[in-house]
């Protein structure tokens, strides 16, 4: 039985048909407005409606950013959308009548990661989505963990410097800062003002008035030594976090996904090496394996709809 995962941005939201075994078969992909929850609601009910020609539908996934009830029904909050205790899915069941699932997107692309991905032959698993800041999810005993209000999981702000530089959740010292790709580039930025082994980033800021992900991106992938710096201090900080992490739930595999993760085993390396020298008990306690993500895109609408299908299951 074949299922729907939409997945929705703040300037778009993609949706497929997806079978049992994680392929899409049908996809769809339509511009919205994050300011207008009704143009939302309303462009996901065409969707679905255009998905659902010609195919045999079991239910359909919405994952979308923001904290999301232990239900899988109301969106709390979502930083990026004006949604603040909204009732999707019985919005979306009264007009489609078809089981609806509301995932957090990290969770959803976290959970194809475990079913289809990288993580498909271990139990227990946690990925960290390295992209502007840091998205995460974790999976235990074949389970994806949501916590007893359905907000867990929120890796990015697990604090790893006290004190430390203020994050947009309130806090200070989240591993956000330290560790995604905005956090990348003001290291490169602060290479490039030292001079030394930042006179490339500072050359490529100086010609295009700025420095891009790109531009670090296509410096390390020439291992230019002031990119490679930046990316062994982000690498330092996520494998620090790593080992916090292990401590607590133990998993067998690390997976590495978003656009900084193309960066593959050059970003892998500091994250092992700074892992091991943060691994309490190190040489006694069991060392999980790090991936790099193997489904990128399309992971959101991949897990999105294979959690529909396991919700219509127990129906």
């Amino acid at each position: 039985m074949r299922a729907i995962g939409i997945d929705i941005g703040g300037t778009k939201i993609a949706g497929a048909v997806v079978d049992e075994f994680g392929h899409i078969v049908k996809h769809d992909r339509r511009p919205t407005s994050a300011s207008e929850p009704q143009v939302i609601e309303d462009t996901v009910v065409e969707m679905v409606q255009h998905l659902s020609q010609g195919e045999e539908i079991s239910a359909v996934g919405v994952a979308a950013a923001g904290f999301i009830d232990a239900a899988q029904s109301i969106v709390y909050y979502a930083p990026n959308i004006s949604w603040r205790n909204e009732p999707f899915r019985e919005k979306l069941e009264k007009r489609l009548g078809i089981p609806i699932v509301v995932e957090n997107d990290a969770n959803a692309a976290g959970w194809a990661e475990f079913r289809f991905g990288a993580g498909r032959l271990v139990s227990d698993m946690v990925i960290l989505t390295i992209g502007t800041g840091v998205g995460g999810a974790i999976v235990s005993g074949d389970r994806l963990f949501r916590g007893g209000f359905g907000a867990g999981a929120e890796l990015g702000h697990l604090r790893l410097v006290p004190g430390g530089l203020p994050c947009g959740c309130g806090a200070h010292g989240c591993i956000e800062q330290y560790g995604s790709g905005r956090a990348l580039l003001r290291i490169a930025n602060e290479l490039a003002d030292a001079g030394g082994i930042g006179q490339a980033l500072a050359s490529v800021r100086s010609r295009n008035g700025v420095l891009t992900g790109l531009d670090v991106s296509e410096l390390v992938e020439i291992d230019d030594p002031g990119a490679l710096a930046a990316l062994r201090t982000l690498g330092s900080s996520l494998g620090q976090a790593c080992a916090s992490l292990a401590a607590v739930l133990d998993p067998q595999l690390f997976v590495i996904g978003g656009g900084v993760a193309q960066a593959g085993d050059k970003l892998l390396e500091p994250i092992r090496l700074a892992f091991l020298d943060s691994l309490p008990a190190r040489g006694y306690h069991p060392e999980p394996e790090f991936a790099i993500a193997q489904l990128v895109n399309d992971a959101g609408v991949v897990g999105a709809a294979d959690l529909a299908r396991h919700y219509a299951e127990t129906i």
